[in-house]
């Protein structure tokens, strides 16, 4: 169920809201999960299973981490939870690809599983495991009531593509918050937000990198507006869904951290990763990079613990070589930057932020090609073009130039800084304006919505 959708904007989120306010407090945590369970379930109905059975194994690790941390084989212990919860991940995920990748360079027939991959695992798994190891490291208490647990995990807003919440961030409000009529405005306003980077922006934009993608013997122009146009997609496809998230997290009392943070004006690649699905960043940095030593050893194992994280950073995202490559490719510059380049690029502020977003874009085509050849294919028409510009090109720039330049813009912080102008200059007034505004975009949003069937969501695959 998109939040996107017509189903949930008009039907599920309204009943949620309305029967969570009216319900006596004590009801309400079991009202949200029974709601997110359904939610899951709208799409995936036997998956449910999967996930509870994720949660009472991570339930059952924490349990006997609290009991047994300061005993002999407690590591043991660990090690099982995180073997059974990547291996869980890795058969619903990884499986097929690992054995058709074998069969292809042994040039064997083995048995190649068809496996459905199930919406939002490679999320709940990874909020499942920090759990435990936030128990394991008392930086978390344990939760001894299971269904809180499964509240955290399941939890509707963030269920299904992020971000990635710690049960730290959280813990304190799963029995003890309190919904606020500013919260819920603020809320509802974010979510707005979020909904409308979704169906005007992003879908828009995605429209545009479809089409191009489709198209064979590209231009140079035509490739550079369909990857600038994928760049923009993917961008407010999921930082317009970490806002909606977090909008429907303050609706219930419940305060996420930022997940984007502007990462197109990064002045370096590190920097984009510091701004970029932040929640996802800072799990591989807190729960891998640090623990095989960070930055606290030899140069060299520094770049081995480098390696290690886009390896599988790029593996997260999914099961294939090009993912590989697109992880290897950051690993690479990030490397660089470490050494050497990170230096050069802080004396010239414009420049580094030119040479960054023109990595950042052709990292995505490693991110968007369906095939290993295909994304060299693309590259080739980028930059060693057989034709500089063609009639294409120049129908997708008229048809589509105005949506490309919002979204350009609107990826930056210039609407941000506008809007806190506007309240600084008018007080009240000004905050009035923002959600009339936020009122408009609403009403452009839900029309964007009933007009077009075109509403994919990328990170839904993740």
């Amino acid at each position: 169920m998109l939040f996107s959708s017509t189903i949930f904007l008009f039907v599920f989120l309204p009943i949620v809201l309305l029967v969570y306010h009216l319900v006596p407090r004590f009801f309400r945590n079991g009202w949200l999960l029974v709601a997110s369970l359904f939610f899951y379930a709208w799409g995936e109905p036997k998956f449910v299973l999967l996930m509870l059975a994720s949660i009472l194994i991570n339930y059952l690790f924490a349990l006997m981490v609290d009991t047994y941390r300061h005993r002999v084989g407690i590591k043991l212990v660990m090690a099982s939870m995180v073997i059974t919860n990547l291996a869980l991940l890795g058969w619903f995920k990884y499986s097929g690809f690992f054995m058709a990748s074998l069969n292809q360079t042994l040039q064997t027939e083995l048995f190649v599983p068809e496996v459905v991959l199930p919406i939002g695992i490679s999320f709940f798994t990874f909020q499942a495991m920090s759990y435990v190891i936030d128990v394991y490291r008392e930086a978390g208490k344990v939760q001894k009531n299971p269904l809180d647990l499964a509240l955290y995990i399941a939890l509707f807003p963030q269920l299904i593509a992020g971000p990635i919440v710690r049960y730290e961030t959280v813990a304190n409000e799963i029995n003890d918050r309190q919904e606020t009529l500013p919260d819920f405005a603020l809320g509802v306003r974010r979510f707005i937000i979020g909904l409308s980077k979704k169906l005007i922006l992003a879908n828009g934009c995605g429209q545009v990198a479809d089409a191009v993608f489709k198209m064979n013997d590209l231009s140079m122009g035509l490739a550079w507006i369909g990857i600038i146009a994928y760049a923009l997609q993917i961008y407010f496809d999921f930082s317009g869904y970490s806002d909606m998230a977090i909008g429907l997290g303050l609706m219930f009392g419940f305060h996420f951290l930022e997940n984007f943070n502007y990462p197109y004006i990064a002045k370096s690649v590190s920097e984009f990763w510091r701004r970029w699905h932040i929640s996802l960043g800072s799990w591989f940095r807190d729960y891998v990079y640090i623990p095989l030593g960070g930055n606290r050893v030899s140069p060299l194992k520094q770049y081995r613990n480098l390696a290690v994280v886009w390896m599988l950073t790029g593996l997260w995202h999914g099961a294939s070589w090009t993912f590989v490559a697109w992880g290897a490719y950051y690993g690479i510059w990030i490397m660089l930057e470490k050494a050497f380049l990170g230096k050069l690029l802080r004396r010239v502020p414009v420049i580094s932020t030119i040479w960054t977003l023109l990595l950042v874009l052709v990292g995505w085509v490693f991110f968007r090609a369906t095939t290993f050849p295909d994304a060299l294919e693309y590259l080739r028409a980028m930059f060693i073009p057989t034709e500089v510009w063609d009639e294409r090109a120049s129908y997708q720039l008229v048809q589509n130039g105005v949506i490309l330049l919002l979204a350009a813009l609107a990826a930056t912080p210039l609407p941000k800084i506008l809007g806190q102008w506007v309240v600084e200059r008018l007080g009240k007034v000004g905050q009035t304006i923002q959600y009339g505004y936020a009122m408009v975009l609403l009403f452009l949003a839900t029309s964007a919505l009933v007009a077009s069937t075109f509403n994919p969501f990328i990170y839904f695959r993740f």
